[in-house]
């Protein structure tokens, strides 16, 4: 009986604080003036996040009546890939979710997203969702103010011209030898196409980014003296557990009656931190006796700090700490990891979907390199600035199927005032503010009738200097606020370049000599074997951290080669 009196009381208690913190956010939502939709949970709650990954619930509360289940329409982690414009155009640019937590202003607005990126003193980055990411040690993606300046000037460096000539060599030398393993699988095709993408990625970070090599079929590797597995399991293993890194605690990984896979993800974290040091070890020991540019992403960022630390008489204040040099190594691996794989395996699976595509990317490959050229992909600095079919193709992925769906960012201690289709509007302190990526990436406004259709050449355009050297159109520069895959303003990811010169090479490598299909089923017609593909590529959802297809194995692609 008291234990049914307790739990009754908690329950009573948790629905007054509920509707109290509802009534206080949803006047506070008043004064701003957008549109409102009321929530009783925000897409943070993990118990709410628990309960509709569980159960059926979402279909049958957006089917209840008089919208009473509105709400649930939006307050799903990655709820904007499957809504794109639509609730945007129903309700306006903007409007305000009101949840017990906080509220949220979810922007499609081009000129005030511009402006929300922009202003990273009045809009920052909300530290309870970014803080976890701290893993190893502070960095550039966790930290404010002038910590984040210092760390921005001293990690920005590292991805240089160098390091996109790295990128770009040893993605076409995993590209090659991930193209012939699924060359002798003839017509039984892969279904592993994203598994194999994540390893190429891995690879290129490994490689050009760390100086560790692996061969692509042979990326397991006796651990050297000193270490129980190597550093590629140990980074794979870390990458892949970061939701449990961040909701954890370590001590309880250890326990002796831990679950096996806890004590697995405690022992390769404790290997990837002994990796990078004695990485930044040898970095150091090694500094003075390279040329000043690096074509390491470590080597660069080392660099970079100790000569802070050397022209500067306040040495804490202006160099990295070990624990933020491990910060930031982490966070370059996290953020060059998944999404860059993503971004292959669905660049794959539609240009599969649609071999018009494929065509189209490999006429300007041809154009550029000379049938007998024995180099599989030349020279970084001459063939990667020709190469603007392939970034189109990139771009048009990243538009409708980026790893991103929205950015948030926080006014912080402060209100904020924010112009929104034509009309100010005061934003108060601690409200989120939601900038919608799938929603501006798809707003017929910016892109066109056919914003949801997959057509890589809206992003070229015919120039004097193109027609007359024969190379395809120029990139178009989308309006400011309209395509942000990698955010803008200050806090743009420096690692943009890099990722789309490692995309670039890979398409390269594989469609150069070689086209790419969906292996049918039985009775099935080549134009539906196309659309289950599409269907694959449209059943996305967030996971951990990213977008993915949620059933990528549903499908086999074949490769032939074509002369």
């Amino acid at each position: 009986m008291t234990v049914l009196v307790v739990l009754s009381s908690s329950v009573l208690a948790w629905v007054i604080w509920t509707l109290i913190s509802l009534l206080s956010n949803y006047l506070t939502a008043r004064r701003i003036g957008l549109p409102i939709i009321i929530s009783p949970v925000s897409s943070l709650n993990p118990y709410w996040i628990l309960t509709y990954r569980a159960l059926p619930i979402l279909p049958l509360l957006q089917s209840l009546p008089f919208n009473l289940g509105k709400w649930s329409r939006c307050t799903y982690m990655g709820w904007s890939f499957d809504d794109k414009y639509l609730l945007h155009k129903e309700l306006g640019s903007a409007f305000t979710l009101v949840t017990p937590s906080v509220n949220e202003v979810w922007i499609a607005d081009s000129d005030a997203a511009y402006v929300v990126l922009s202003r990273r003193k009045d809009y920052i980055k909300p530290a309870k969702m970014y803080q976890p990411l701290a893993i190893f040690g502070p960095n550039v993606n966790t930290v404010e103010g002038d910590d984040w300046q210092r760390h921005r000037k001293l990690t920005a460096p590292s991805f240089n011209e160098k390091t996109s000539t790295s990128v770009w060599d040893e993605a076409l030398r995993q590209a090659g030898d991930m193209l012939h393993s699924w060359m002798e699988r003839s017509t039984n095709g892969t279904r592993d196409t994203v598994a194999h993408t994540a390893t190429l990625a891995l690879h290129v970070l490994t490689g050009a980014g760390f100086g560790i090599s692996y061969s692509y079929g042979k990326g397991v590797q006796t651990p050297p003296e000193g270490h129980d597995i190597s550093y590629r399991d140990a980074l794979l293993t870390v990458l892949q557990s970061v939701v449990l890194l961040s909701t954890v605690p370590r001590s309880w990984m250890t326990f002796r009656f831990s679950p096996a896979k806890l004590r697995k993800v405690d022992q390769a974290t404790k290997e990837f931190q002994l990796y990078m040091a004695e990485m930044l070890i040898n970095e150091r020991s090694q500094i003075h006796k390279r040329s000043s540019q690096s074509r390491n992403l470590l080597t660069a960022l080392v660099r970079a700090s100790e000569e802070a630390k050397e022209s500067s008489h306040e040495i804490s204040h202006q160099g990295l700490t070990d624990d933020e040099i491990f910060g930031n190594i982490f966070i370059y691996n996290l953020a060059g990891y998944e999404t860059t794989a993503n971004t292959i395996a669905t660049g794959i699976f539609l240009l599969a979907a649609y071999p018009e595509w494929q065509e189209w990317v490999a006429e300007e490959i041809n154009l550029v390199f000379d049938e007998e050229e024995d180099s599989p992909g030349g020279r970084y600095e001459e063939a990667f600035p020709k190469l603007r079919r392939c970034l189109a193709v990139m771009f048009e992925i990243l538009r409708l199927h980026g790893s991103n769906v929205y950015i948030p960012r926080t006014t912080g201690s402060v209100d904020s005032a924010l112009h929104i289709n034509g009309k100010n509007y005061i934003i108060p302190s601690g409200t989120f503010t939601m900038t919608n990526l799938q929603a501006l990436h798809t707003d017929p406004r910016s892109w066109g009738l056919d914003s949801l259709v997959w057509r890589p050449s809206r992003w070229l355009v015919s120039t004097p200097d193109t027609v007359a050297s024969g190379y395809t159109k120029e990139l178009i520069e989308p309006i400011k606020g309209t395509f942000l895959p990698w955010a803008d303003g200050p806090r743009v990811c420096p690692g943009r370049k890099v990722a789309q010169v490692e995309f670039v090479a890979v398409m390269v490598a594989l469609f150069r000599k070689h086209r790419v299909q969906p292996v049918l089923m039985e009775g099935e017609s080549a134009d539906a074997g196309k659309e289950r593909l599409r269907d694959i590529v449209n059943d996305s959802g967030l996971s951990a951290v990213t977008m993915q297809m949620r059933c990528p194995r549903a499908a086999a692609l074949m490769w032939r080669r074509v002369e």
